[in-house]
């Protein structure tokens, strides 16, 4: 039996950055069912957060489980779930994109904390700040099909 630990960190928002998410009480709702949704389907999730627009989502990923796969089950199953529960008026979509950035184990308790604080986080920057930062600080590149 092989023993894995491979942290991911990803980030998603909502279609247009559209604020669905509005209440505390529906976050803490759909970050719970997050988590229970991938108990159920064998994806550990270490610590799920946000805010208004937006999901951050600490991950271990297994031995048969790809980024993208664990994004498939965690954001369409939620959006679908969320659509049931009406708690607003409109249809909840996620965007299509998604980060996902590796996380050392020496320094887990620093992301876990990030992630827990979102709600104090964004009292003080906006997501698009901080999108903007994580594309500068990770490196990541936008290419356009020619």
């Amino acid at each position: 039996m092989p023993f894995v630990k491979v942290y991911i960190h990803f980030v998603w928002s909502t279609k247009n950055r559209v604020p669905y998410l509005k209440s505390k009480e529906i976050r803490q709702a759909m970050w719970q069912h997050i988590k229970d949704n991938g108990n159920t389907k064998g994806v550990f999730i270490d610590f799920v957060n946000g805010h208004l627009d937006h999901c951050h989502c600490l991950v271990s990923l297994g031995t048969e489980q790809t980024i993208s796969k664990v994004m498939q089950l965690i954001k369409g199953e939620s959006a679908f779930w969320f659509n049931k529960q009406n708690f607003i008026d409109k249809k909840l979509e996620w965007q299509d994109e998604y980060y996902a950035v590796s996380v050392s184990e020496s320094v887990l308790s620093t992301v876990r904390e990030y992630i827990k604080n979102q709600e104090e986080h964004h009292k003080k920057k906006t997501f698009q700040l901080e999108y903007d930062e994580f594309i500068a600080k990770y490196g990541f590149e936008t290419f356009k099909d020619e």
